[in-house]
């Protein structure tokens, strides 16, 4: 019934109506006034209309005076709110001033009235309701003041202060109380709780800006104990951490060695020497590869999955619990796993030596990397090896004492590289971009602390199991697609062409262009502003290649590394649906997520669907919310982890203050340039006042910094020294000058 109301109100003028006008209106169809009003609740609740005086109902999306977004809180107190759908004549975000952003809470989903849209198309607004809260606690330090005990949350985005009544102070439960750091006996008193990092749950949220109230639930540890960064962080982006008692208990239960009636059902692979290639550091290995050339010449790849799907039930405890975490979460000293471990690293994970169950895709493959059949099936399967991408490089490299240890697999490991360099040069061939920057990995000393950055190594062998899963997911995409089975897809949509065409504008400082022409450009004048609108248009000449090629020619030249991070930049954010939309990156019709069920949790639905197909039934599910939660929970995983490596890295510079480095300049703006350091991969901002030897300006057309008097520019991919000036540990941000020229040559002389 909602499509049917909300339809008729935008249908309105102005999209309004009074609730006598609809009762009226909509009572010939045989609605009641109380199933209309219960409606109407449920469709403001949605942020589909706003009640704008009593009675009285406005369709968001019909008119410049509304929007629904989520609320942007700067560490200041303002904020933005971007609008879920356009506002005629608005460019950008709604600003909400510091006076009107203390409604809500950063990260909620709100209502907004709009105000005056001005010329230039910007326009301020207020909140007028929150829709959705996106803290239902928060992680903070517990303070005692004169006027009471709050909780200053961690994120200083959440302007607001916790007050907590002394009453709710102390958790009642001490298996509330963490064992990070603070362990029950030594918090006694509300006293021994200040200072220390706990975790609030907020009882009442205020109206109208009033402080929210809340109790103390969790006791983490004092701020610098260690391994008190990790459980910050894993508070504040509200990951799961802990398995309900129903997950263990029922993880504990699971039987453990394969009946034989089981093995019975499955196609056997034991004979076969299968092997896992994965890091020194894996715990939990979910893919085993094995190829060997067929007699017609084609080559044999058998990719095998762990068969997580045949302990993890629909609906079940574990079910319910690893679709809520959607992914695992690693960080550098821990990992926050999707699957209890009695699943994760024993009963699923293919272990040497173990019979394990698992979901194979068995393709055929011809010289130049087409698939010319594939089979799938339910197997099980015996590891010959746990192989690392370290010592499979090394038996490639030719090192005599690993080729005669693994010698009964040399020839194999010769057949996957062989078979992954014709997989690597069809992808390549079809548009596939590869971006193949240093990964940087940060290390760590036995106290968590980091103590440097290197380049993470990538070798032959990463290569051989990239192109293997490539082309399993490939596959079992294609497959269920072309027989029309309802799955989960794995889509990257094109580029949005405004980014695109900032990218044009910053290429061609260096000589350099995707080649696909000008920019198609649309010029209109807006009905509401009167205004002549300039709007980007997609490049039906745009395709992957063109980003392929630009990759090719910029590889090992000095802005490679400049230009290659604006080209990801200018690319949409990959996610999961329902409904296939191809990947443009891989420059892949149909692509999905078949190889990793241990750690995703779309893979475990994909396994379904795809056993499903194979007994002729259909998986019935809300594929397209668990898509939608999937992409937010590894949004959610990828924001905490690049956090928290945020966080180390100002630590470790705190000491590094005077200190000067080798930078590259990677944007500018009007108030400074920021810079990424050359073997560290840290981020800093030179302030533009801070320049010596003239008076330096931002000139927005160029993107250029430059000097009034002495004409010295600054480009995106100069390279520059700087010197650490100031570390900003609240915000996580590092300041930096630029090293003047006399200051350098005395330093090369001494």
């Amino acid at each position: 019934m909602s499509d049917p109301v909300l339809e008729h109100i935008r249908k309105l003028p102005h999209g309004r109506a009074t609730l006598k006008q609809l009762l009226r209106e909509l009572s010939r169809r045989g609605v009641t006034r109380a199933e209309l009003e219960s409606e109407l609740d449920a469709l403001a609740a949605r942020g589909e209309v706003v009640e704008t005086r009593s009675g009285q109902y406005a369709a968001i999306g019909t008119n410049r005076e509304f929007a629904t977004g989520v609320l942007n809180v700067h560490r200041d107190g303002y904020a933005f709110v971007a609008p879920r759908a356009p506002v005629p004549g608005l460019r950008g975000d709604i600003y909400i001033p510091k006076e009107a952003a203390g409604r809500a809470m950063h990260g909620d989903r709100v209502v907004v009235r709009i105000g005056r849209i001005e010329q230039d198309g910007r326009a301020n607004g207020e909140i007028v309701r929150v829709l959705q809260r996106a803290h239902p606690s928060v992680v903070g330090e517990f303070r005692i003041r004169r006027t009471g005990l709050f909780v200053i949350p961690h994120d200083d985005r959440i302007r607001q202060w916790i007050e907590i009544p002394e009453d709710l102070a102390l958790p009642v439960d001490g298996e509330n109380v963490n064992r990070v750091g603070a362990r029950a006996m030594d918090v006694q008193t509300i006293e021994d709780l200040n200072g220390m990092i706990v975790t609030a749950e907020i009882l009442d949220f205020g109206e109208d800006g009033e402080r929210p109230v809340g109790r103390i639930v969790e006791i983490i540890g004092k701020p610098d104990e260690f391994g008190i960064d990790v459980e910050i962080l894993i508070r504040a982006h509200h990951i799961p951490h802990r398995f309900p008692e129903a997950v263990l208990n029922q993880a504990q239960s699971l039987p453990g060695p394969i009946p034989p009636e089981e093995i019975a059902r499955r196609e056997d692979f034991r004979e076969l020497d299968i092997v896992t290639i994965d890091g020194e550091t894996a715990r939990d290995f979910d893919d085993a590869v094995w190829v060997d050339r067929l007699e017609n010449g084609l080559f044999a790849l058998q990719v095998h999955i762990a068969d997580v799907s045949h302990y993890v039930r629909p609906g079940s405890p574990i079910d319910r619990e690893a679709l809520l975490r959607g992914t695992s979460v690693y960080f550098p000293d821990r990992a926050v796993p999707m699957l209890p471990v009695e699943l994760s690293t024993d009963q699923c994970s293919l272990r040497p030596h173990e019979d394990r169950l698992v979901l194979s895709a068995l393709l055929e493959i011809d010289s130049r990397g087409d698939v010319v059949s594939q089979r799938f099936t339910r197997g099980v399967i015996r590891s010959a090896e746990r192989m690392t991408y370290t010592a499979v490089h090394a038996v490639l490299e030719g090192d005599a004492a690993l080729r005669q240890r693994y010698a009964q697999l040399v020839d194999r490991f010769e057949l996957m590289r062989e078979l992954a360099l014709i997989l690597n040069r069809k992808r390549v061939r079809r548009g596939s971009i590869d971006f193949d920057l240093p990964e940087p990995l940060i290390e760590f000393d036995e106290f968590g602390e980091m103590t440097g950055v290197t380049r993470a190594p990538r070798n032959i062998a990463h290569r051989i199991i990239e192109e293997f899963m490539l082309a399993a997911n490939e596959a079992v995409a294609s497959h269920l697609e072309s027989r029309a089975v309802p799955m989960i897809f794995r889509i990257h949509e094109r580029p949005d062409p405004k980014r695109v065409l900032e990218f044009e504008d910053v290429a061609a400082h260096f000589g350099y262009s995707l080649g696909t022409g000008a920019a198609p450009v649309k010029r209109f004048r807006d009905k509401a502003t009167g205004r002549i609108e300039t709007l980007a248009l997609d490049n039906p000449l745009l395709t992957s290649r063109s980003y392929q090629k630009l990759v090719q020619k910029i590889e090992g030249k000095p802005e490679e590394r400049i230009l290659s991070y604006l080209m990801l930049r200018s690319l949409k954010q990959a996610r999961y649906s329902d409904q296939n939309a191809g990947h443009f990156a891989l420059a892949a019709a149909s692509y999905t997520h078949f190889t990793s069920p241990i750690r995703r949790y779309p893979d475990l639905i994909v396994h379904r669907i795809l056993k499903g197909h194979l007994d002729g039934k259909s998986y019935d599910a809300d594929l397209r919310g668990m898509a939608e939660m999937s992409s937010e929970t590894e949004r959610r995983a990828a924001e905490a982890e690049r956090e928290l490596v945020d966080w180390k890295k100002v630590k470790f510079m705190m000491n590094r203050v005077g200190d000067d480095f080798p930078a590259l300049i990677i944007s500018t703006t009007r108030f400074g340039f920021f810079v990424e350091l050359q073997d560290l991969f840290i981020e800093g901002l030179v302030p533009l006042d801070t320049v010596p030897g003239d008076r330096f300006t931002y000139h927005e057309n160029t993107r250029k910094i430059i000097g009034e008097r002495t004409r010295r520019q600054f480009s995106i991919g100069d390279r520059v020294r700087v010197r650490l000036d100031r570390v900003d540990a609240v915000e996580k941000k590092l300041q930096f000058s630029l090293l003047a020229e006399q200051e350098q040559r005395r330093k090369r002389r001494n």
